[in-house]
């Protein structure tokens, strides 16, 4: 791959109005649009991938209605569609890659229907180039870094502009200041940092995302009183390794780092609860793990990404860090915080993995004691070290293998969350269960899964909850 990667930058305030005033003129354009035909223009946002994606996907949406926008979930009666991707596996891709094929007719219905591709897939240069050619009908397509520049592209398009190519292959910036439509008032995702510096010989994140930068605290802390001010009720910060924020500000060495940005955050006066995610083991601190035992509001759960239970594995993956090192940081988190959850990511198939390292993978696995896993059957990436490893392993087997990961994690889990029945927990409710209309739906302080009914619609609000049963992936309760 190619590396067109830029400094990261912080787009001066002059871009960001710059930006807003493409957004009038685009209202202009929507307004005499809707004037004309009697009904308000729509905008869908349809979103692959990450937390780091959805965050974004709001900023897009909130772009959309300062542009005079209404959103829908219905790419049917939408008069623009944005699709943001995903780079991390093959899945992801061919997904977003499918659900453009039909919008096809969509577009040969409505002329005008501006449809436009963003994120990490189109932030590889392969990839761009096949929508390019593949997909004719597809008006414009924007990277990662590109994401603030929205209004200024669909401007350009609705004024009668060519389709337009933005692709920044992996170079990185800071853009603040721009609206966000959040899904719902009572939660809210907070990005504090953005793209890796730790290639992994498996990972596209550093090429498609750029290097890590952080966000000032004084933009996150106003950021996080607005939402807490706003009602919100629980907090999650994001970035690619927050262990890592504060790194790259030269004034914050050594003097302020993520422990004191959760303290700060911790200190804002609200009811709300403090998530974050992800954690490289090899960066998640001591002092992390002591401040987050004394802070009242910080979600007891820690995600901490294994990938791999053998040590060459490990190496091979560039993780820096052995199964050793990793469970003692794992005990040392719970001697401090005895009910702390703890989740993990797993790699499956990793070029060159023999029987004996997946035999390790398992045995870490039940001796980390999981609460619950996320397990991913190795995706070859382009661009990455590990796709060019001559030791690919046959699909058959790593099938095989990430059955066996599911039957011990899974086994793991039912067993601990029987353990939680009897005890009542205060839980964030979601809405309505998806599974099941008559029971709503909420997780936990640890992050696990709740079902229980209620007379009352009580979305958006903390709930007591006493655990009545319990299944490998979710909990059973009444309120209390």
């Amino acid at each position: 791959m190619a590396d067109k990667r830029a400094l990261a930058e912080r787009i001066s305030s002059e871009e960001i109005e710059k930006q807003y005033e493409y957004m009038r003129r685009v209202r202009d354009i929507t307004a005499k649009k809707a004037a004309e035909r009697g009904a308000p223009l729509y905008a869908c946002v349809k979103t692959y991938g990450c937390q780091q994606n959805e965050a974004d996907s709001e900023r897009l949406a909130g772009m959309a209605v300062e542009m005079g926008y209404s959103l829908t979930d219905d790419d049917k009666c939408a008069d623009l569609i944005l699709i943001n991707t995903c780079a991390v596996r093959e899945h992801a891709e061919l997904k977003a890659l499918s659900i453009t094929g039909q919008f096809k007719h969509l577009k040969e219905k409505n002329k005008e229907l501006v449809i436009g591709i963003c994120g990490c897939m189109v932030s590889q240069e392969h990839r761009c180039d096949d929508i390019k050619h593949r997909y004719p009908y597809v008006d414009f397509l924007f990277g990662t870094s590109m994401l603030y520049r929205l209004p200024e592209i669909l401007c350009k398009r609705l004024s009668g502009g060519r389709r337009g190519f933005y692709s920044d292959y992996g170079a990185g910036n800071i853009a603040e200041g721009l609206p966000v439509s959040r899904k719902a008032p009572y939660k809210a995702w907070v990005s504090v940092m953005y793209g890796c510096n730790n290639f992994c010989t498996y990972c596209i994140v550093p090429y498609v995302r750029g290097r890590e930068r952080s966000r000032l605290k004084e933009d996150i802390l106003k950021e996080v009183r607005e939402l807490v001010q706003n009602g919100c009720h629980e907090i999650t910060l994001l970035g690619q390794n927050v262990n890592s924020y504060g790194l790259d500000i030269e004034e914050y060495k050594e003097k302020y780092d993520f422990a004191s940005l959760l303290c700060d955050i911790n200190d804002i006066e609200g009811d709300f609860l403090i998530r974050f995610m992800t954690s490289h083991p090899k960066d998640a601190s001591k002092r992390l793990i002591d401040t987050l035992a004394t802070l009242k509001k910080a979600a007891p759960h820690f995600h901490l990404p294994l990938q791999s239970g053998s040590d060459r594995v490990l190496k091979r993956m560039n993780r820096r860090y052995t199964s050793a090192d990793y469970l003692k940081l794992l005990a040392y988190m719970r001697e401090k915080m005895p009910d702390i959850c703890v989740t993990s990511d797993i790699i499956t198939g990793f070029p060159g993995e023999t029987e004996e390292d997946f035999e390790e993978t398992l045995r870490v696995i039940k001796e980390a004691n999981y609460d619950m896993i996320y397990s991913f059957i190795y995706s070859k990436r382009k661009g990455t070290p590990a796709a060019e490893y001559d030791d690919q392993i046959p699909a058959d087997v790593t099938s095989a293998r990430f059955r066996r990961l599911l039957d011990t994690q899974n086994e793991i889990a039912k067993e601990k969350n029987s353990l939680l029945v009897g005890k009542t927990f205060r839980v964030l409710c979601d809405g309505v269960s998806k599974s099941d209309e008559n029971m709503y739906t909420g997780r936990t302080p640890g992050a696990k899964l709740v079902h229980f009914p209620s007379d009352t619609d009580v979305t958006g609000e903390f709930v007591s909850v006493k655990i009545t049963s319990a299944e490998t992936f979710a909990l059973f309760g009444e309120k209390v």
